[in-house]
């Protein structure tokens, strides 16, 4: 058992006593005080003993004179405690102005030499090992005991898990975005990172904002073709699954057969679309056309035998089992039919040629460019293509890290997968997060909560993708007592010393025991403030950290400046 030792000191019994002989003893020098100097200056009391015990019970007999001098001193001195702690009480204020009573538990976490691996020089360490000298990573915030900046270093990947407006954006995305050396990709179903950030980043490279819901109210004047990323079978299989794990609601009702089978269909007519360059919108067609064996035709043509005996497996079937698996597919391709999505994804010039700039994965991540992909969940979302340029933009980069000297990327690629369960929904991040990590492509996974992850990957997904992150942090607002007490439990247990005064006819008598206790308690992690976040990082203990805002960073007035010129005005 992980346990660190806190003592929680005498119990209020004591503390009363202790307070009162306090007392006590202050009224004493107090009245000392008094009578003598007032018996100075009223020129009484010649033989006024050094006792401050005689002087203050002789008074109360009335052994002594009590001058008018005293009484002043006396109200002189109480005016000038009041004053003094009026002033301390201020002062106080301020020193512990944002300060929360959770900060308490920080002194039995992690610091010190523990979590140095965290600091900016244990960053900085590491990504000299790695060959990166613009970036010593992510930086998550200052410890709450000892205000050491902390970051997760160039090879480390990412998953937080916090509740809605508990600052995410603010204090992790923003200050994440700000920091990167080279290409970034961001997802989210709000404008507030573009915004926040789009000038900043627009002095390093192009921004890239893809906004087929009109998110953020972005013209269409730049496009993808998804089907450049189908250059062969199995990629058309990878596609169809975004298109199904983007479409499909998280209280959605599965069915074994209909489902795969469908995405199976989708995914024939994915390749076929592609290899006879087809618009991508070609495909939502073809999934309304029960018995249209066009595609088939297609993947004959060009070589793909199996695939081409898949579908017609389906365009020839029995007629009733054949529409149920055409209409599943049709749902998991609906974004296509929506005109103003397909000006996105389709060429939009006459005769097919289109003069707007073409994204490019490849071309991307060996540059410093952006990439902001925004959507919404629900009805007619765009969450497969988001999914679907995403895991293009990083399989590209994974593409370059394998030509690279190291298998990495000499500079690293930073992506934010902001509402990942909402508009990024990629079944296969878990199984490759910590291998993103070797090839220098540092990713930043948000969850609103555990069990929003377990939606999108599964129970063993959700953990597999918490086990492979390097750096775990939580920032509060969930309310999963499961989750809470594995995370309360990962956190540690203390040593608590208690003690007991009890009476009797003999006097009293003090017993001590020991025992252990949570750190930080289901309750605690439940009302964890804004502001403050839990970090578990490999190889060190969980620590507490104030969490720093893009707004007392450096680039806070630039910032404002591009704020005001974006309009409607963001929040946190």
């Amino acid at each position: 058992m992980s346990a660190t030792r806190r003592g929680l000191g005498v119990d209020a019994g004591t503390w009363a006593v202790g307070i009162a002989a306090g007392l006590a003893a202050f009224a004493i020098v107090v009245v000392w005080f008094a009578v003598t100097t007032g018996s100075a200056l009223a020129e009484v009391n010649p033989n006024l003993p050094r006792d401050p015990f005689d002087v203050f019970f002789g008074s109360l007999r009335g052994s002594y004179r009590w001058p008018a001098q005293s009484t002043w001193i006396v109200i002189g001195v109480v005016l000038f405690l009041i004053g003094a702690g009026l002033l301390v009480f201020k002062a106080l204020g301020t020193l512990r102005r944002g300060r929360r009573m959770i900060d308490r538990a920080a002194v039995q976490m992690g610091r010190g030499r523990v979590i140095d691996a965290l600091t900016e020089t244990g960053a900085r360490r590491t990504a000299t090992q790695l060959g990166v000298t613009d970036w010593v990573g992510v930086p998550i915030g200052l410890t709450v005991h000892g205000r050491k900046r902390l970051y997760a270093s160039p090879e480390d990947m990412v998953t937080t898990i916090a509740g809605p407006r508990t600052g995410k954006s603010t204090s992790l995305v923003v200050p994440a975005i700000l920091s990167a050396p080279g290409a970034v990709i961001t997802t989210s179903n709000k404008r507030d990172v573009l915004d926040t950030t789009r000038a900043f980043r627009a002095e390093r490279g192009r921004v890239w904002a893809f906004d087929p819901q009109q998110v953020a109210l972005q013209p269409p004047d730049w496009w993808w073709n998804p089907l450049s990323y189908v250059t062969n079978d199995l990629q058309a299989a990878k596609l169809a699954e975004h298109f199904a794990s983007g479409s499909r609601s998280a209280d959605a009702r599965t069915d074994a057969y209909f489902d795969a089978a469908g995405q199976d269909l989708l995914a024939g007519f994915l390749l076929a679309a592609a290899v006879d360059k087809r618009p991508v919108t070609d495909v939502f067609t073809w999934t309304t056309q029960p018995g249209d064996d066009v595609p088939v035709g297609i993947l004959r043509r060009n070589g793909y035998l199996q695939m081409a005996d898949a579908v017609a497996s389906q365009v020839y079937g029995e007629p009733r089992r054949r529409d149920s698996v055409y209409g599943t597919a049709s749902q998991m391709a609906a974004c296509l039919k929506i005109k103003s999505i397909a000006a996105w994804v389709t060429p939009q010039g006459e005769d097919g040629v289109d003069l707007r700039p073409q994204f490019d994965p490849a071309s991307f991540v060996g540059s410093r460019d952006t990439l902001y992909s925004l959507s919404r969940e629900g009805k007619g979302t765009a969450g497969p293509l988001v999914t679907a340029l995403t895991a293009a933009t990083i399989e590209a980069a994974e593409q370059l890290a394998v030509r690279s000297p190291g298998g990495r990327l000499r500079v690293p690629l930073l992506g934010v997968l902001d509402e990942a369960a909402n508009v990024c929904r990629w079944r296969e991040l878990p199984a490759l997060y910590s291998h993103y990590g070797s090839r220098g492509i540092v990713l930043i996974t948000i969850l609103q909560s555990w069990s929003q992850g377990v939606d999108v990957w599964g129970r063993d997904g959700m953990r597999t993708l918490w086990s492979a992150s390097n750096v775990a942090i939580y920032g509060g607002g969930v309310k999963e007592p499961e989750f809470l007490s594995e995370l309360s439990q990962m956190i540690g247990d203390y040593e608590r010393d208690s003690h007991t005064v009890s009476s009797g006819r003999g006097g009293q008598s003090v017993s001590r025991t020991q025992g252990h206790a949570r750190i930080l308690d289901i309750a605690d992690l439940a009302a964890l403030p804004r502001g403050r976040a839990v970090v578990i990082a490999s190889g060190t203990p969980a620590v507490l950290v104030e969490t720093e805002p893009w707004m007392s960073g450096p680039h806070a007035a630039a910032i404002r400046a591009a704020l005001a010129e974006a309009q409607p005005s963001v929040g946190g």
